[in-house]
């Protein structure tokens, strides 16, 4: 049944049986596929993936079209590509994810205070304090699902339980667009069943050592003297694994602080060691970071980069401002200024990144407008890049170094001047220029 409809509360119905729940695992479905999907409808229904189109590039999402061919997250692209042929490959928006997981955030805040977020696209919510505005757990898990579907347009699993641990293994068993309970009395018979590899911490070494044991299931694992399981694997995971397989778990929902850095980086498809290369990519991410930026509602003083080399060694620099920015061309400056102070020449690198830090909500962050400086600038005009970019999609106005030969910003027949305005690139500022 739909749930489309703007809800005017907690869905009225059988509550079931929730006895001992407070803990929800929310957890959206193909998240960054999910919002392109929204946003691109005809793509419904079709194997649709989201992530870097390069050679080295790896998915980040994909709808359960492309999955049903075996494509999984973190995947290489290129095998990706192989395994599912039909695929649409869409680049990421991430200034859209960030949008949706706020709002997606948003919900849950609204419901109760304590909520920990895990990343853009799932978070724990401890609703024992919003039983009596709400009902009981099940309740305000359809809730959940309900609002977040008709507000952001995407649809997200709920697991209910007495834990976290269980809360989450249930969210994963009801995927797509589902919800399950597992109720006190029922935590047993829930988690035995299950093989081995559904506990926390389990990877495929320490699987490997259980199967050796003759530990397939978690029941196998539970039946098995603590003693047995420390001998081998140790004190601390034994200990941690029988106490999983008995649905024990001391954990409490902890809401987390607001996010302390935004940033963006690439891999190359392969090694550069172009200057220009670099610093072009140096504009782009940080075009892109500062829009995230201004789409969270924060400003950060500290700019640095990431630089990885072709031996995958890594080195970071950074610099802090006199004051907060969200502004892409400040952000570039700085991130340019701390690359060519390396010195590299022609040192082949495989990875940039652009990070701002000490961030701050924008709204609490002091601004001096100094003498000369204009009221209207660089800041104003990146707000309405990003008006654009909400209406015609990202890219429509950027800086022209970044736009390709072949675009069609440029305009592909001589003397045909480009559909849309597009930015000039940036210069770095002379010695006494304000930023």
């Amino acid at each position: 049944m739909s749930r489309r409809n703007n809800p005017a509360g907690p869905p009225q119905g059988p509550p079931g049986d929730d006895t001992g729940c407070h803990v929800l695992h929310v957890d959206m479905d193909a998240f960054y596929a999910s919002v392109e999907l929204r946003d691109r409808p005809e793509l419904r229904g079709k194997p649709v993936i989201v992530g870097g189109g390069g050679s080295r590039g790896v998915v980040l999402s994909a709808t359960y079209e492309a999955r049903a061919f075996g494509v999984t997250s973190a995947m290489p692209m290129a095998r990706a590509r192989r395994l599912c042929p039909p695929a649409i490959v869409i680049s990421p928006q991430h200034g859209r994810y960030s949008q949706a997981s706020a709002g997606v955030m948003e919900v849950f805040r609204s419901i109760t205070p304590l909520v920990e977020p895990l990343s853009l696209d799932e978070a724990f919510l401890d609703v024992r304090g919003a039983a009596r505005r709400f009902g009981g757990a099940r309740l305000i898990g359809e809730y959940v699902r309900a609002t977040v579907e008709d507000e952001q347009g995407i649809t997200c699993s709920v697991g209910v339980a007495p834990t976290k641990f269980l809360a989450k293994l249930a969210s994963a068993h009801c995927k797509p667009d589902g919800l399950l309970v597992v109720p006190a009395s029922d935590v047993v018979g829930f988690l035995h069943p299950l093989p081995v590899s559904a506990l926390w911490g389990v990877g495929e070494k320490t699987e490997e050592v259980l199967l050796k044991l003759g530990l397939r299931t978690v029941g196998d694992l539970a039946s098995t003297p603590v003693a047995t399981l420390q001998r081998a694997l140790g004190p601390a995971m034994g200990a941690h694994l029988s106490a999983l397989a008995w649905g024990r778990d001391e954990r409490v929902v902890t809401p987390s602080e607001p996010e302390k850095s935004i940033g963006a980086e690439e891999t190359f498809p392969v090694d550069v060691d172009d200057p220009s290369v670099v610093r072009r990519e140096l504009l782009r991410l940080s075009e892109r970071t500062a829009a995230r930026l201004r789409s969270a509602g924060q400003v950060g003083r500290t700019v640095s980069i990431k630089v990885r080399f072709a031996d995958f060694t890594t080195i970071t620099r950074s610099k802090t401002l006199r004051e907060a920015t969200d502004v892409g061309r400040v952000v570039y400056d700085t991130a340019l200024g701390l690359y060519e102070a390396l010195g590299l020449e022609r040192a082949r690198l495989r990875l940039v990144g652009v990070r701002v830090e000490q961030l701050v909500a924008v709204e609490r962050a002091p601004r001096q407008l100094l003498l000369g400086d204009k009221e209207i600038g660089w800041r104003e005009a990146e707000q309405a890049v990003d008006r654009a970019a909400h209406r015609f999609g990202a890219g429509a106005v950027r800086p022209a170094a970044l736009v390709e030969p072949d675009d069609p910003l440029r305009g592909a027949q001589a003397g045909k001047r480009p559909e849309k305005p597009v930015k000039q690139p940036y210069q770095r500022p002379r010695s006494g220029d304000s930023s």
